[in-house]
């Protein structure tokens, strides 16, 4: 019999044992993988307390707590529990093995992170009592006081990735420091912010950590360093930037080995999109010539969507070159080139090299200015492909956005296959999610028809361990896809207001994002606050 077999047997009959026990004492039996558990518990209990007595607390209520525990019979143990933490206990009963995985999960990392700012929240000083002092190398490296803000900063980048975040936020205020990441594209308390006094300290670590300019305060700074995480290297990018109160820094993660791997399994479908969508984007990213442009804010995903599309249509026959700012992920088989502008390497420069070097493919990172417009617009127009973004808010504020940079709208329209508007909503945890019930003045607000979705199912996520009580656990997109067909060509070129393009996009079946957003809610993998946060109610 295989290990997972065995493994499996003893699960199942260790579970068996615990229902046995905890019918013979009156006590409830508990999964603990599904179970709803208050996460301010751990925050309030001592750790090594729940490891020394093996228990999970559950709930607490007035001066009862509730906690599950593998072995009800050792009442000794409880009495002794019971007058540690001055409660009276309500028992349930779980198995030993998935205490210790639940303990384990406990967020671990954040435990030791809190256990680390403990020394850190000092009695605030006034600005007057604490003049400003410069950090040298030396100075951090010799001063024993610095090894706790090293600690601090190392266990903040650890928590980080264990997290999934995507940015770490040191926010400097008035008394306090406050440390945040950024996680499914929202910000959340890394920890309670902690005193002033160690400001300057964690500033000055990152700036060592970064090769920056330690006695500079007054301009912004650009940096990177590399971690090796789980035997993988991780680089960070870094922005130290002044304030009134000092200065604040942001550290963007960038999991390059993670992302290669991923973007290797990379399809439009992961993307996130609609079945009628994918087809018509697919034949799209497979003309032999034209643009296929992408838009969104930054951080919707639209160069995860280009890599996507450039993934899926990679051969050994075409050549495919790029020129990002930055090249934040690498792509086997596929030449990029990273904008410099320090050196003079621009966009619109660096195209004109990529157009003598005989590519079939391009993606232009992003379309800021004329000359590269132009000059992308020229390269569809004689046989590339060109995948790019720009910034806008819908399909249809990227044709006022290229009309003002000065581009003739017939160029414009010859060269345009397609344009997609995206963006991201967090998908519900799929570990905690469950039915809620909405009211009918919520709909309402919603823009939703009470008769069409009395009857549906909305779901949200209660919070658990996997997903850090957020209630979600990663992104997918929603998307507006508008076909150029020679109706919206003639509308464009007569340069007719975006209202009168919009109805007749709507007319031959084009979904908004708003559209997109409420499928995505129907289908139970977003909520409707979500929904509500990243789209306008139509």
């Amino acid at each position: 019999m295989s290990t997972e077999r065995v493994a499996l047997k003893n699960t199942e009959q260790e579970e068996i044992d615990a229902k046995r026990l905890a019918m013979r004492y009156r006590a409830e039996f508990v999964d603990l993988r599904n179970a709803e558990i208050d996460h301010d518990l751990f925050r309030t209990i001592q750790v090594d307390l729940m490891f020394r007595y093996n228990f999970v607390p559950l709930h607490s209520d007035g001066g009862v707590l509730e906690i599950a525990i593998a072995d009800p019979r050792n009442l000794q143990l409880v009495d002794e529990l019971s007058s540690l933490l001055g409660k009276k206990l309500k028992i349930k009963v779980a198995t030993l093995s998935q205490i210790s995985d639940r303990l384990k999960k406990t967020e671990q990392s954040q435990r030791v992170l809190e256990e680390v700012t403990e020394g850190f929240t000092l009695d605030v000083v006034g600005d007057e009592e604490n003049p400003e002092e410069t950090l040298s190398i030396d100075k951090l490296s010799a001063d024993s006081d610095t090894a706790p803000v090293i600690r601090l900063v190392d266990t903040t980048i650890f928590n980080a990735l264990e997290r999934r975040a995507s940015d770490i936020h040191i926010e400097t205020r008035d008394q306090e420091v406050a440390i945040k990441y950024r996680i499914d594209g929202v910000l959340h308390y890394a920890m309670p912010p902690i005193a002033k006094d160690w400001h300057s300290a964690i500033i000055s670590r990152i700036k060592v950590m970064s090769e920056l300019d330690i006695a500079e305060r007054r301009v912004p700074q650009d940096g990177r360093f590399r971690v090796r995480y789980k035997g993988r290297l991780i680089d960070f990018r870094v922005s130290v930037m002044p304030t009134v109160h000092g200065e604040d820094s942001v550290l963007r993660v960038l999991d390059k080995e993670s992302m290669s791997e991923k973007f290797t399994r990379l399809s439009l479908e992961v993307v996130g999109f609609a079945e009628k969508d994918v087809i018509k984007f697919r034949r799209y990213i497979k003309e032999p010539y034209g643009m296929v442009l992408v838009t969104g804010p930054t951080g919707s995903g639209k160069t995860t969507t280009l890599y996507a599309s450039l993934s899926e249509i990679q051969n050994d026959e075409d050549k495919i070159i790029t020129i990002e700012d930055p090249v934040e992920y690498q792509l086997k088989g596929i030449t990029q080139i990273p904008v410099n502008e320090k050196k003079g390497l621009t966009f619109a420069r660096g195209l004109r090299s990529i157009l003598r070097h005989d590519p079939d493919k391009i993606l232009v990172g992003e379309i800021r200015d004329q000359e590269t417009a132009i000059i992308a617009i020229n390269a569809a127009l004689t046989g590339h492909l060109v995948f790019t973004t720009v910034h806008a808010n819908n399909v249809f504020d990227v044709l006022g956005r290229f009309l003002n940079m000065g581009v003739e709208p017939y160029n414009f329209v010859s060269a345009l296959n397609c344009i997609l508007a995206q963006r991201l909503v967090r998908q519900i945890c799929p570990h905690c999610k469950a039915p809620i019930h909405v009211s009918d003045q919520e709909l309402l607000d919603s823009g939703l028809k009470l008769e069409e979705w009395r009857d549906v199912t909305l779901y949200e996520g209660k919070g658990c361990f996997e997903c850090g009580g957020t209630g979600f656990r990663g992104r997918t997109a929603i998307h507006e896809l508008l076909d150029l067909t020679e109706e919206i060509r003639e509308l464009i070129l007569e340069r007719r207001p975006t209202s009168q393009i919009r109805v007749a996009a709507r007319a031959q079946g084009m979904s908004t994002l708003r559209e997109s957003a409420v499928d995505k809610m129907r289908e139970g993998f977003t909520t409707l606050k979500e929904i509500n946060k990243v789209t306008f109610v139509e």
